[in-house]
């Protein structure tokens, strides 16, 4: 099952489009002015041409929800900054990272005080990138790809308000997807733990034998289809949603039905608890407990049971995530982005750059407190990922995971929780015997379309 990889709402571009039409970026008067967003500017943070000026001066830093459990490693990375900088001073603070971030985020870079280093997501920099508030690294920095995986660098732009891709933002950390499965109940199927099933259609036929397998003692998954929609469709190279993002396109795949006719089949074999198709809860918890075969796809998770279930732990596996007819996997990175409204912007520059770099990236992917991955290709190479031994779950997941980001994309499918909730409430109705599969998938289609509509 993926976890869900949404990063937040889309429906802030509206007020952003309407109230930052026609701003964007501009080149200088005579005298020197320019403009980004709405705000004045220094000429050299805009426009072509690299971005020069002294390391210098006083920036504000700010994460998302990251203070709290982080905040010695962060203040070291400081730190060091200062020192090798002299003359320069990073205040940081940490926002909670809440359901109106995108909202508040967008109100403070047209206000002109979005700080100059900022940990933002992918919603969050469609929206401040269309209105021309972050710097393009890309063009003020051309050294700036070397660190990163190219895959995650060449896919990890934006569009602004001419439609051109601009790279605003330097990837940072992300998750990663894998499979999880109780290794006896997958063998009680007649199904190989150690051969991964290489299509989502492989995978629900699995789903399949669990449930023949089962007799309705333990299910194979989930039934909620909204912790795969739209991530099962980006991982099937079904798009959801047209080139410029307005109109929705998935009913016009025949893939697409097949899928819901996938998920209704499975519901009504008994492969899901019926009690679980409107459940927000994820498989965590009845994994832990023996009652699903397949675990979550975050590779949290797999820590999550050593601590929690030792007992299924031991029966724990991993393998790898079908790559399906996309040919690699997806992750939904964090990033870091300079504001162009900065008064200390070549100082914002080098500290973005220095925070994103291998060597610290690697030091805070070790914490032992968390469990996320790198962007940097130094970084994955590092022995803490790639020297995994033995049989241990957890440590095959860390490098099935490192291995496979050295070709994932951040090539996502951004919907707002409006779109996918009007998606998903018509499988859920297919899934119940309500309406065809055909039916549901032209329906949901059209609602989404609704949606997107009023939505600009």
């Amino acid at each position: 099952m993926h976890a869900r990889r949404l990063t937040g709402s889309l429906a802030c571009l509206v007020v952003l489009t309407l109230t930052a039409a026609g701003c964007g970026l501009s080149g200088g008067s005579d005298d020197g002015d320019a403009t980004a967003g709405g705000c004045k500017v220094d000429k050299g943070n805009v426009g072509s041409g690299k971005l020069t000026g002294d390391v210098k001066g006083k920036i504000t830093f700010q994460t998302t929800n990251l203070k709290k459990d982080f905040g010695g490693f962060f203040n070291g990375v400081i730190k060091d900054f200062e020192k090798a900088n002299p003359g320069t001073s990073v205040k940081w603070i940490d926002d909670p990272g809440d359901s109106t971030f995108t909202q508040r985020t967008v109100a403070d870079a047209q206000g002109c005080t979005m700080p100059d280093v900022i940990n933002i997501d992918a919603p969050t920099a469609t929206a401040l990138t269309k209105a021309g508030y972050l710097l393009d690294v890309g063009v003020k920095d051309p050294d700036a790809a070397k660190p990163f995986v190219p895959a995650f660098w060449k896919s990890s732009t934006y569009k602004d308000a001419s439609g051109t891709a601009a790279h605003t933002v330097l990837p940072w950390y992300t998750g990663g997807v894998l499979l999880t499965y109780n290794t006896d109940m997958l063998k009680k199927a007649g199904i190989d733990p150690a051969k991964p099933p290489k299509t989502m259609f492989g995978l629900f036929a699995d789903y399949e034998k669990i449930a023949k397998s089962a007799k309705g003692k333990y299910f194979a998954t989930m039934a909620n289809p909204i912790w795969r929609i739209p991530a099962d469709w980006d991982q099937m190279d079904i798009r959801t949603l047209s080139a410029d993002g307005k109109s929705a396109v998935f009913a016009d795949d025949p893939r697409t039905a097949q899928w819901v006719a996938w998920m209704a089949k499975l519901y009504k074999g008994g492969a899901m608890p019926k009690d679980s198709l409107s459940s927000s809860n994820d498989p965590s918890t009845p994994y832990s407990q023996g009652q699903v075969a397949y675990g979550s796809t975050n590779p949290s998770f797999v820590r999550f049971v050593k601590q929690n279930s030792p007992s299924v732990y031991a029966k724990t596996g991993v393998g790898q995530q079908p790559f399906d007819a996309l040919g690699h996997t997806t992750a939904a990175p964090q990033y870091i982005s300079v504001a162009a409204t900065s008064k200390h912007a070549p100082t914002a520059l080098a500290f973005a750059k220095f925070l994103t770099n291998a060597e610290n990236q690697t030091a805070w992917c070790k914490d032992p407190n968390v469990v996320i991955f790198p962007t940097t290709t130094t970084s994955l190479d590092d022995p803490f990922f790639q020297n995994a031994t033995g049989s241990d779950p957890f440590s095959q997941a860390r490098k099935l995971v490192a291995e496979q980001l050295k070709t994932t994309t951040a090539y996502q499918t951004n919907i707002s929780p409006a779109v996918q909730k009007a998606i998903v409430s018509q499988v859920q109705l297919a899934m119940q015997g309500k309406k065809s599969p055909e039916q549901a998938v032209k329906d949901a289609q059209e609602k989404a379309n609704d949606l997107l509509k009023q939505a600009g």
